[in-house]
């Protein structure tokens, strides 16, 4: 379908009530990025992580979030870096990837070796890395200045909520704050997680690995976001969230080994929010 027959298409779903209280789809959103989808298909990435487009769909969350190669952006916890392959080569040429990473000097040696590896990374593909910039992210401390004050354009993170509201409401509120004070205004903080459903009740540290979408915009709201747009870009309504080891016996972790596991590789990744906030 080219542009002219999506701009009419949008038309006439509008005119049948079918766009209601949504805005139209202008002819800049319509165009695709060629860039970001060359990036995602690049032969640099780790075949692994490619296995999980078909659930993690990239592309679509990605230019969700508004993504432009000239951007200052943030990547939260980039982890093993399957969203940092993306970003670092779409952004290489005309913007700025900044990894707010595991605090090498965390007392704590998972966190060390989180930072190694990233670094290590790094270092293994020049071309690739050498213009992305590495911070320290660490919500348990309090290491939070990640980025100079009203320098991002846009700061990303990837399933890592769970992870702060497991330290306490305070600390998760915290992180939120900081990433208010590293946006811009009309800077945008796209977040996606593992989505409790509503009728669960979600204990004080979300031990499974989900979080309500109500908690988290309540967060993000109480550090002074708007919430501009959610998507069910990533959702699945196989998950019903309630397993013996939470998120984690879903693949590709799969924490109960061989048992139930073609059940679970038959639900496929969680169940995922993904929201769209902006800084007035």
């Amino acid at each position: 379908m080219n542009l002219l027959q999506i701009t009419r298409r949008a038309a006439l779903l509008s005119s049948l009530g079918l766009l209601a209280g949504l805005p139209l789809m202008t002819a800049a959103q319509a165009q695709t990025d060629e860039a970001l989808k060359a990036a995602i298909a690049g032969s640099h990435r780790t075949p692994a992580f490619v296995a999980r487009d078909a659930a993690r769909h990239p592309y679509e969350t990605l230019t969700f979030f508004g993504i432009k190669p000239t951007m200052t952006v943030v990547e939260l916890s980039p982890g093993g870096g399957w969203y940092t392959e993306i970003l670092a080569p779409y952004l290489r040429e005309k913007g700025q990837l900044i990894l707010a990473g595991d605090d090498p000097a965390s007392e704590q040696a998972y966190f060390q070796r989180s930072a190694a590896r990233l670094k290590e990374k790094l270092a293994a593909s020049p071309a690739l890395y050498d213009r992305a910039q590495v911070t320290v992210f660490a919500a348990s401390t309090g290491k939070l200045d990640y980025a100079k004050p009203g320098s991002a354009d846009l700061v990303l993170t990837f399933r890592n909520v769970h992870n702060w509201v497991a330290l306490g409401e305070a600390k998760t509120q915290a992180v939120f704050k900081s990433v208010f004070t590293a946006l811009k205004p009309g800077g945008t903080f796209g977040l996606v997680d593992h989505r409790l459903p509503a009728h669960m009740p979600q204990t004080e540290k979300a031990e499974s690995g989900y979080v309500h979408q109500a908690y988290v915009i309540r967060m993000a709201e109480n550090a002074g976001f708007k919430l501009v747009a959610s998507s069910e870009i990533n959702a699945n309504p196989k998950d019903t969230a309630n397993h013996p080891n939470g998120v984690w016996d879903l693949p590709p972790t799969f924490a109960s080994k061989d048992k139930d596991r073609a059940r679970f590789e038959a639900i496929g990744e969680s169940d995922r929010m993904t929201l769209k906030f902006v800084k007035p």
